[in-house]
């Protein structure tokens, strides 16, 4: 077959399609549509790649942001929709009817991609974010899902609209009417967008504080921040999720002073038994006068009680008038010097050794002071150390722990061992 046959034979197609016009239109508009999705493809591959080269300069880091959160290919998938569009002009014999249909669907899909562009660059502007500085002390999580929530409410309010041919404005006005319910469906959303506000702008909550609500079971860092839910992880690796407006309608303890303070506060006691209390007697007062840490304290207390004395007269020739110096007095002076000479003790904070309130199981001695970590393994193996090495040398000043009778005390004391028989 001929050139010229084939041409004639196109010819004879042509008359025949014009005799039948809706089946022009429709080759018309499928091939228009085949032409939208090839082009679509070539745009999408012309976008990412220019992407991925503009991704390699330094400068622009960024743009791999934009690609991995895939705002580029949703631009790309409006190129179909918007040939689509503009190329329903040149179907031959399409009524106004369908070509006002067909270019609204053609439009509601622009705008759906548009919108999905817009929520996947909010999401590429948080991970440019989580990268700066501010990103541990303001957390825009729970704004950028807000914005996403209105975005998608206002694009489905689009989109319904253009589908009817209708203005949006009609649809807005009917949500109006609708606002109570609206309210009431969004009441958790609006609660925790005004909590979230709320902790953001007075910083009482970041990501990474360690913080405390034995009510809802949390004790651990804080992991993520989004509108509805703050993700705690506590120590023992259990995630526990926390409504946002929880945290500003009850109270929980944030540990960041601490943590940022660089010390970590040991308040802890020691109950000392009240029968082993009693005043040194003058051996005593010159073996601990070797002891390095009480050299000086004794040294300054001796000459302060002889002076004290010597003022008094022949009255101080009485014991129970003369001042003199008691093993849990030269015990809490030796503890706190331990403490002050302490490598891992903080020394710019409060550091004391107090005597609390007689109870009934003894004399609490309490130890008052801050480690210079805050990890908590450290803190503990430090407070460990501390008060292994102060129980053991309490017997050196003649001083031992209250401890309550168990079984065998009892047994002991009621049942005396015989004493072994003589031959």
């Amino acid at each position: 077959m001929d050139m010229k046959q084939l041409w004639l034979n196109a010819q004879d197609l042509w008359g025949m399609l014009d005799q039948h016009p809706l089946l022009f239109s429709g080759l018309a508009l499928s091939a228009l549509l085949v032409v939208a999705l090839v082009l679509g493809r070539v745009a999408r591959y012309l976008i990412l790649h220019a992407a991925r080269l503009l991704g390699r300069q330094p400068a622009l880091h960024w743009v791999n942001d934009l690609r991995e959160n895939k705002v580029f290919h949703r631009l790309a998938q409006m190129t179909p929709s918007l040939i689509v569009q503009f190329g329903l002009n040149l179907v031959p014999d399409l009524s106004k009817n369908s070509h006002v249909f067909l270019g609204n669907v053609a439009l509601a899909f622009t705008i759906l991609f548009l919108v999905l562009s817009l929520s996947a660059l909010l999401n590429a502007l948080l991970d440019i974010y989580a990268r700066t500085e501010h990103a541990r002390t303001r957390s825009i999580k729970g704004y950028v899902q807000l914005a996403k929530m209105v975005l998608y409410v206002f694009g489905a309010i689009i989109i319904v609209a253009t589908l009817i041919n209708r203005s949006p404005l009609l649809l807005l006005s009917g949500l109006g009417a609708m606002s109570a319910v609206i309210l009431l469906v969004y009441k958790d959303t609006l609660l925790s967008f005004v909590a979230s506000v709320q902790l953001t702008s007075n910083d009482m909550l970041r990501v990474g504080d360690w913080i405390e609500m034995p009510q809802v079971g949390a004790d651990g860092d804080v992991v993520d921040i989004t509108l509805h839910t703050v993700k705690v992880q506590n120590f023992d690796k259990t995630i526990v999720s926390i409504p946002t407006w929880r945290l500003m309608s009850e109270s929980f303890k944030n540990w960041r002073g601490m943590q940022q303070a660089g010390g970590r506060r040991i308040k802890r006691s020691l109950y000392i038994d009240a029968i082993g209390v009693r005043f040194l007697r003058d051996e005593e007062e010159q073996r601990l006068t070797q002891v390095h840490l009480l050299t000086d304290y004794i040294g300054r207390k001796q000459a302060e009680l002889k002076s004290w004395n010597e003022a008094q007269g022949n009255v101080a020739e009485l014991s129970a008038n003369r001042r003199r110096m008691t093993n849990l007095g030269t015990f809490r002076a030796y503890a706190l010097a331990y403490l002050k000479s302490h490598p891992e003790i903080q020394p710019n904070m409060t550091c004391m050794v107090r005597q609390m309130q007689t109870t009934a199981q003894g004399v609490p001695l309490e130890i008052y002071c801050f480690t210079r970590t805050t990890a908590w393994a450290d803190y503990e193996r430090i407070q460990g150390d501390i008060f292994d090495y102060l129980l053991a040398v309490l017997p050196e000043f003649g001083l031992s722990l209250y401890q309550q009778p168990s079984g065998n005390d009892l047994r002991a004391g009621l049942f005396p061992p015989l004493a072994p028989e003589t031959t």
